[in-house]
């Protein structure tokens, strides 16, 4: 395998393992540990794979091609033995020549095919040697701009003074609020815009490729820089796919903030360029008013972009930089790039929808897809699947809609106006459902019986009255029809308290809006932030009904895969309808299905039977074609001392449970642990507790008894910050303390952090070197057994799934959730092969087999279980002393 430097043996075994996955048209679930190289591993492992396989089809397509160009002609029917029969009754020449005119076809398409390539490649090796040809099509670009901005100039000239008739008795602009007419069984392909332009230049055949997937973009971006170091680098051609919110270049559009509003407003203005041409044919006619449309939306400056990005890989952020710098669409210019890219980067969410996934034009038919970071993949499956609205949004979202359809009824079609009334229905219905009336406050609106209950989704449709609409044929409109944006343009425009409405008797009945609106912001108000602002923020980042389409969408799956939650708070408002997904293996069939072969990668994979079980096997796909892959650490034996702690200093037994926890003896042996641990351990100590509350509760008693004063003695204190965005700074206060006390030497001796499992610190936080010397985990995580999600989740499993080694499912999943959010937490120490660490696991339940069984292999192998304290205390000292003098 090609590799930037000599590979670790792990790393080679690592890449044998996946070349043979992707070989055989396997599904792999491949561990390993951070600090490994893994991203390297799979590059070099997978594109290896790739070069050969490309190169083994255009070695098979020659010997096709030179068959075809050997003359041999189908046989004539004297040729073939007259009389002679095949065992479906054709005489031998009738099977021969289908069977030949099959193979002319093949070669005529694969020489089409060649010609293709050609062209491309062609094309791109121009590109990549020619520097002029370069900036040809951006110099045009800014002539066309130029042209295009004095002829606005003297539009404006000629057309003042030419009075306001020219317009309709509606506002300016306020044309594009209204629906336009809706045929529901329309069956027509809805094309992009690409018929306009007789150039196929932009539609090229799929080239077998890699779809690359990860959590976050940065992830993505250091994904892409290591491809970009690699020796596969040069000459792969990589393209990175984001979200219109990461993509998008015109500011106009990006200021609208929530990701929904500015995938409308990019749709709508696509829209307007295609109906700007029929427009414009109309001469005679009256002109309308003229509609925004996108200067970045250019066919020309977009292939020009594929282009650029084919030719040389670029990340996402230099992929927005390109895209302005060319004034081309990014999120356009990328997606056109995918048929000839041989590596397809991409945010997991991407993929594993399927209608974003249709609309973005990736095709899984045969190709490879690698999801790394896949720790929490069913997870992410189960929240982009599962949708949930308040009380608060159904009402504002009927409000707006019943205000919407008075004002314009008189200009809405039939159609339109029967889907409309079916929303308002369904929005009534479901407000019904928690207690309420549409059209009262539902901040003022108390709700009788609270509580949360869970019906199946037939029960729920039936015992809400709306079984006899079709959802999707609704959910078709609202796609179809942007609904959800025209009622936000027509809230921006008159709903927002700072909006100056007119009061002639047309806007008086949107007086009623306003008023409804403030009654919403006064109930909720429940922070004394001020009520207007607030609730016209709400209303820019995102219309309720758009929040309300995501759950109807979801009331379309299958009866047994899903739940409704019914939660009835307080008022109406607090209240909300939640879809929560049970069966996350539905939504990932098509994907194993349709693929060559999936990868399923991460660090930390363990435990890995729930993947096998409730995610591939629930999939469909045959425990044959399944293949595990798991390897060590680079790190030698003696750098990592894992140790479970039974009891602590005064011999009271480690043991966290719900019931136990809170006591004062267990907090205090908690605190006692970490003195004597800060006292010989240099650096940063990272100790993580299962939940903020208890990590609040046990920092509070600490203050009370003096504990917490002689640990700052030692180190000085930093806690987990709730907010996301105070994390970084707690980070680089935590880092500079550590950096300055190993300089100054003296009594103080580095930093503790207390985080939370689960938080912002239990996952993509290097706490490497001396920012993490020791990881303490206080208890087990294990997940709140009364939230009433999970009890369905178990009951769902103890139903479809057998139990495995005498355990029942649900308690199998229990324990699973608890210890992967321990191995994410303890792997965050060892980053790298030289790094070390001690890793202390106060509960002396980790020794039990079963939950031991579920710590990764290579920290499990190293783990020593100390009854008592005295002897973990000495290991941790002898140990530590000489590393920190070698290191």
């Amino acid at each position: 395998f090609p590799f930037p430097y000599t590979p670790y043996g792990i790393q080679e075994q690592f890449m044998e393992a996946l070349y043979g996955a992707l070989e055989a048209g396997r599904v792999g679930i491949f561990e390993s540990p951070t600090g490994t190289g893994k991203s390297l591993s799979l590059i070099c492992g997978a594109l290896s794979w790739l070069r050969d396989w490309e190169e083994k089809r255009r070695q098979e397509e020659e010997q096709l091609l030179a068959l075809g160009a050997g003359g041999q002609d189908a046989l004539s029917p004297q040729q073939a033995r007259p009389g002679s029969a095949d065992t479906a009754g054709q005489p031998d020449w009738v099977t021969a020549f289908v069977q030949r005119k099959e193979e002319r076809d093949m070669v005529d398409r694969l020489k089409e095919e060649q010609i293709r390539r050609k062209k491309r490649e062609d094309r791109l090796e121009k590109i990549r040697h020619n520097v002029q040809l370069k900036y040809a099509a951006k110099r045009k670009r800014c002539e066309e701009d130029e042209a295009k901005r004095l002829l606005q100039l003297s539009k404006e000239a000629l057309s003042q003074g030419a009075g306001e008739d020219a317009l309709d008795q509606l506002d300016h602009n306020e044309e594009e609020l209204i629906l336009a007419e809706y045929e529901s069984d329309d069956e027509k392909k809805v094309v992009s815009g690409l018929e306009e332009e007789d150039d196929d230049d932009l539609e090229e055949e799929h080239v077998t490729k890699i779809y690359y997937c990860s959590r976050t973009h940065s992830q993505l971006s250091q994904f892409v820089r290591e491809v970009q170091k690699s020796p596969f680098g040069k000459d792969t051609r990589l393209v990175s796919l984001g979200s219109r919110q990461n993509l998008c270049v015109n500011e106009e559009v990006r200021r609208l903030g929530a990701l929904q509003l500015i995938n409308d407003r990019c749709m709508e203005m696509q829209k307007n360029k295609h109906e700007k041409k029929s427009n414009e044919e109309n001469e005679g006619k009256k002109r309308r008013v003229s509609r925004t449309v996108c200067p970045f939306y250019s066919f020309e400056q977009m292939r020009f972009l594929r282009d650029e990005v084919l030719v040389e890989v670029k990340d996402i952020e230099q992929l927005v930089s390109l895209g302005r710098e060319t004034k081309a669409c990014p999120y356009y210019g990328s997606r056109f790039a995918i048929p000839a890219a041989q590596l397809v980067v991409l945010p997991y969410q991407m993929l594993l929808h399927e209608p974003t996934r249709n609309a973005a034009g990736i095709k899984l038919k045969d190709q490879v897809v690698i999801i790394d970071e896949a720790h929490n993949l069913m997870d992410t499956i189960t929240c982009i699947h599962s949708a949930e609205v308040s009380g608060s949004q159904l009402c504002c979202a009927h409000s707006q809609l019943s205000q919407y359809m008075e004002r314009y009824r008189k200009r809405l079609k039939a159609k339109n106006l029967m889907y409309i009334k079916q929303i308002l229905y369904l929005l009534e219905q479901f407000v019904a459902m928690l207690g309420g009336n549409v059209n009262q406050n539902p901040g003022s609106q108390a709700v009788s019986q609270t509580g949360t209950v869970l019906k199946s989704i037939n029960d729920f449709l039936f015992q809400s009255q709306i079984d006899n609409i079709n959802l999707f044929k609704v959910q078709r409109y609202c796609e179809k029809s942007l609904i959800s944006r025209k009622l936000f343009g027509f809230v921006e425009r008159y709903g927002g308290p700072a909006s100056a409405v007119k009061t002639n008797k047309e806007n008086q009945k949107l007086a009623g809006l306003q008023d409804f609106l403030l009654t919403l912001q006064q109930g909720s108000d429940k922070e004394g932030d001020p009520p207007v602002e607030a609730e016209h923020d709400q209303l820019r980042t995102a219309s309720p009904l758009m929040q309300i389409e995501g759950f109807l969408s979801a009331l379309t799956n299958a009866n047994q895969d899903g739940r409704v939650i019914l939660n009835r708070q307080g008022t109406v408002g607090q209240s909300s309808l939640k879809f929560l997904l049970l069966n996350p293996a539905v939504h990932f069939a098509k994907v194993v299905e349709e693929c060559r072969a999936v990868i399923i990668a991460g660090g930390t994979m363990q435990p890995v039977a729930d993947f096998r079980e409730q995610l591939l096997c629930c999939a469909g796909v045959d425990p044959a074609r399944i293949v595990e892959f798991s390897c060590g650490h680079v790190i030698p034996p003696e750098n990592i001392l894992p140790i479970i702690l039974c009891s602590g200093p005064s011999n009271q037994q480690l043991e966290f449970t719900y019931q136990t926890r809170d006591l004062p003896q267990m907090m205090d042996e908690t605190g006692r642990i970490l003195c004597n641990l800060c006292n010989v351990i240099p650096g940063g100590v990272v100790c993580f507790f299962p939940s903020y509350e208890y990590e609040k509760q046990v920092y509070g008693h600490w203050d009370k008894t003096g504990l917490l004063s002689r640990l700052a003695a030692r180190k000085k204190i930093f806690q987990e910050p709730k907010k996301a965005n105070q994390v970084e700074q707690v980070l680089v206060e935590y880092a500079k303390c550590i950096k300055r006390c190993s300089q100054a030497g003296g009594q103080m001796t580095g930093a503790l952090l207390l985080s939370v499992v689960g938080g912002k610190m239990s996952e993509g936080i290097n706490f490497s070197d001396d920012l993490g010397r020791c990881v303490i985990m206080v208890g087990m995580p294990y997940p709140n057994i009364k939230s009433p999600e999970l009890q369905e989740k178990m009951t769902w499993l103890d139903k479809t799934m057998p139990r495995a080694g005498g355990q029942a499912p649900s308690r199998v999943l229990i324990e699973n959730l608890c210890m992967k959010a321990v191995n994410q937490s303890i792997g965050r120490a060892i980053r790298h092969q030289k790094d070390f660490a001690s890793i202390v696991l106060l509960d002396h339940r980790y020794a039990r087999p079963a939950i031991f069984n579920k710590l990764p292999q290579w920290i499990r192998e190293r783990t020593q279980v100390k009854p008592a304290f005295g002897s973990a205390f000495a290991e941790l000292r002898k140990v530590r002393t000489p590393c920190i003098l070698c290191h």
